[in-house]
């Protein structure tokens, strides 16, 4: 954990923001900040870390520290890796706004018994909601479906539906296609959709060093066939930016979705950047 690249001028800029319908923030790596026209104020695995040089490389900005973060109402983990759920990331943000933190059972096993959080920061443990596929729960504004992601490297990944009157978003977490997103895309109408994406990499094994071909992230293909079956409107990448050796071009996707009905857009931000719905 180092501090942050940039100050504290991106939590300000979501603090003093007063969308008209619902701005989202590109956190790289999978974290983003999703805020209503009501002031409700959502983060989704939000990661400030460094990685574990020389196996995992960050190589974007840290783009805040997490006590500067001043207004939060809640954290939505997608599952347990370090880039997802991560102590010295998450745990200031919740000592500092109150928020509460919603993740599925073996994230929060990181976060209770791997990390322990109420021990190490002044987090308490009802701050900490379990969810599991199927559930729905309201934050302010936004009401939050759990639904399924398909993420072989993960022992309990999910991914989140976040529904709000402007609008629907989609956070999957690092899912890979599967079979039951016809049936998600069907249940809803997604403004933007956040898919992980990335290049098959180089990435040295924990205890040799020796370097080992490495998928994580959906490819090309995989990613835009996802976005299809979950009928987005837009498909925003994320990921792409973090880590060497899998890095990728997300420009690449416009030639891949040209031929398919969904997503009807695709919208490519870097860290640092806001879309709104």
């Amino acid at each position: 954990m180092t501090g942050s690249d940039w100050g504290d001028w991106l939590p300000r800029a979501v603090a003093t923001a007063e969308p008209e319908t619902v701005a989202v923030w590109y956190l790289g790596c999978n974290g983003f900040v999703i805020k209503g026209n009501r002031g409700t104020t959502l983060l989704v695995d939000p990661y400030l870390g460094v990685g574990d040089p020389p196996r995992t490389v960050r190589m974007i900005p840290v783009p805040f520290n997490p006590e500067d973060v001043e207004e939060a109402d809640a954290i939505l983990a997608t599952h347990e890796h370090t880039d997802h759920v991560h102590g010295p990331s998450q745990a200031p943000i919740l000592e500092h706004t109150g928020a509460q933190f919603y993740a599925p059972d073996d994230s929060l096993a990181v976060a209770r018994e791997e990390e322990n959080w109420t021990d190490v920061w002044d987090v308490s443990d009802d701050q900490f909601t379990e969810v599991s596929e199927g559930d729905s729960f309201e934050v302010g504004e936004f009401t939050v479906h759990v639904e399924l992601a398909a993420d072989a490297d993960a022992t309990h990944p999910v991914s989140y539906v976040v529904e709000h009157d402007a609008g629907t978003i989609f956070h999957g977490g690092d899912t890979k296609p599967s079979d039951a997103f016809e049936d998600i895309g069907e249940k809803y109408d997604i403004d933007l959709g956040i898919l992980a994406f990335g290049s098959i990499g180089n990435i040295p094994n924990k205890e040799t060093g020796e370097m080992v071909r490495t998928k994580w992230y959906s490819t090309e293909n995989e990613i835009v066939e996802a976005a299809s079956s979950l009928q987005f409107d837009r498909l925003l990448p994320s990921h792409w930016d973090m880590w060497r050796g899998m890095t990728a071009d997300p420009t690449a996707l416009h030639e891949h979705a040209a031929s398919y009905a969904y997503p009807r857009a695709l919208t490519i931000v870097s860290i640092g950047d806001r879309v709104d719905l």
